[in-house]
């Protein structure tokens, strides 16, 4: 399958993000604690405003809006889950 992805500077986009083999990763708060400073860390670097955020056991639902000059979601998605 080959997705279609559009980046358009300064936009707002929907993302979910499954865990491996939907592992309930998120139901230990220990890990939801290393997802928000994984965020963090990250927002330090390259800013973006996190609109919500919703997390479940083993999926997460966020909807981001990028700075007016970068469409990069894909790096900063990188760099949340290294």
């Amino acid at each position: 399958m080959q997705y279609r992805r559009a980046y358009i500077q300064g936009s707002s986009y929907f993302f979910t993000l499954v865990t491996e083999q939907r592992r309930k990763l998120f139901i230990d708060d220990t890990n939801v604690y290393l997802l928000y400073q994984a965020f963090h860390h990250v927002m330090k670097k390259r800013p973006f405003t996190t609109d919500a955020i919703v997390v479940l056991p083993e999926h997460l639902h966020c909807i981001w809006t990028l700075p007016p000059n970068d469409a990069d979601f894909s790096t900063w998605w990188r760099l949340i889950k290294t």
